[in-house]
């Protein structure tokens, strides 16, 4: 596997959860779409190859540590200047975090503990500040962007303490005040927290004038194109699943048909007085299983075609089927669904942080794919679901979880870890998340 250093940046929303659970779904979309307008640009201005986003969140790599700082503070002040022009319910405040180290490449994926670390550090990290670990500060270019250490830090996962950075936002200033910003009342933020230091050396294009409201029409263009192709794709995959259907369900009833009779004939004579009621339970039992096999709704469906498209088809496949589920208005069922589509493509270990949000929105279904997920064919999924369900509290995977102690999986042992060093051992991690669990 190939392996590449890299500086790593993590991007979210503050309180992306609870403010898309109170917002319409118009509403919803909306932020996501002047989201991606605002971020993506820049990210790409200063080198960076967005490799994933997942709702709120983008994984970002870059080969230049101070290209990904720079990139992180123009973020900021782009967003000040988008903050001052429109009303605070439509505000965004995002959070950056970057890390640089040795990552190993799988497609057009990362991994690794730099990612890892990464992640966490997102996790401390305040709205509006960048944020990013000392390989970064040492590794930079320390003339071109300032710095200053927040701390050191203990993280989940991590071992010993990781010093933080972050860039402090005064005293340099790249522009002077306008008059109309003097003219504003006291107090009053009048410059972009970071002084432009960095949006300053942005193309226009990228930059978009200070203050100017995102320009949606293209957006929206792209996305009713994306929701027909969806649409499109998803009716071509329903007639091969009904033609699917009407053959089962021919061999459904002839075999069903024969057991039926045979086993009636088999059961006591007072059972038999009803065989009309035990008829009724065998359709139920096979319109049930046809619903398994077959059943979902239409953003259903297009997940498993995601899930059975070629490798490189996939990125482009899911990001389709992400506008269709970005409609459902139920947030437990929202995220749920985006979880399926994450593990669709590939991606089962970022799937377990969506099913979790998913399950804290009332999703049962969540809850049942991480007991699931339990039994996963890998090592790092089984230990990281163990973990996500002892966090979470989910009593109903005590027994997955007692069951993973006692059998492990088959590819227990197997080296993890920042160059290999670890091993994987799900049935230890199992152990330690039953002891998770109160009043265990």
């Amino acid at each position: 596997m190939k392996t590449a250093n890299l500086a790593i940046v993590f991007t979210d929303i503050k309180g992306f959860t609870e403010r898309t659970s109170r917002q319409t779904l118009e509403e919803n979309q909306r932020l996501l779409q002047v989201h991606e307008a605002l971020l993506a640009p820049l990210f790409k201005a200063f080198g960076g190859r967005i490799v994933k986003s997942i709702g709120d969140a983008y994984l970002v790599t870059f080969e230049s540590p101070t290209q990904a700082v720079l990139s992180g503070i123009a973020i900021q002040d782009r967003l000040w200047h988008h903050n001052r022009a429109v009303e605070a319910p439509e505000q965004l405040h995002v959070r950056v975090a970057i890390n640089v180290g040795e990552v190993r490449l799988d497609g057009n994926d990362i991994f690794g503990e730099p990612v890892n670390i990464a992640a966490r550090v997102e996790g401390i990290a305040e709205a509006g500040e960048v944020y990013f670990t000392e390989a970064v500060y040492l590794s930079m270019n320390k003339a071109e962007v300032p710095s200053k250490e927040v701390g050191a830090f203990e993280l989940k996962g991590i071992p010993g303490k990781i010093r933080v950075f972050h860039v402090p936002r005064a005293p340099y200033r790249v522009e002077a005040p306008s008059a109309a910003a003097i003219a504003e009342a006291p107090g009053a933020e009048t410059m972009p927290p970071f002084g432009n230091l960095a949006l300053s050396r942005v193309a226009e294009a990228a930059a978009a004038p200070s203050g100017a409201a995102v320009d949606l029409s293209e957006l929206g263009q792209r996305a009713a194109a994306g929701a027909a192709v969806i649409s499109q794709r998803a009716a071509a995959q329903a007639s091969v699943l009904g033609q699917q259907a009407a053959v089962l369900g021919r061999q459904a009833r002839t075999v069903g048909g024969s057991l039926f009779s045979r086993g009636v004939a088999a059961l006591p004579p007072k059972v038999q007085r009803h065989r009309a009621w035990v008829g009724v339970g065998v359709v139920a039992l096979i319109a049930g299983v046809a619903m398994l096999a077959f059943g979902g709704d239409e953003t259903v469906r297009a997940i498993k075609a995601v899930e059975r498209a070629p490798e490189e088809e996939r990125a482009a496949l899911a990001k389709d089927v992400r506008t269709l589920i970005m409609k459902e208005e139920e947030a437990g069922r929202r995220n749920f669904l985006l979880g399926r589509l994450t593990e669709a493509t590939g991606k089962p270990d970022d799937a377990l942080k969506v099913y979790a949000t998913a399950v804290k929105a009332g999703s049962r279904a969540a809850e049942d794919r991480l007991i699931e997920m339990l039994s996963h064919g890998r090592c790092d999924v089984r230990s990281d679901a163990a973990s996500t369900v002892s966090r979470l509290q989910l009593q109903r995977a005590v027994s997955a979880l007692e069951d993973l102690q006692e059998d492990g999986g088959p590819d227990d042992g197997s080296r993890t870890g920042l160059f290999g060093l670890s091993k994987c051992d799900s049935k230890q991690a199992a152990e330690s998340a039953l002891k998770g669990f109160k009043g265990r």
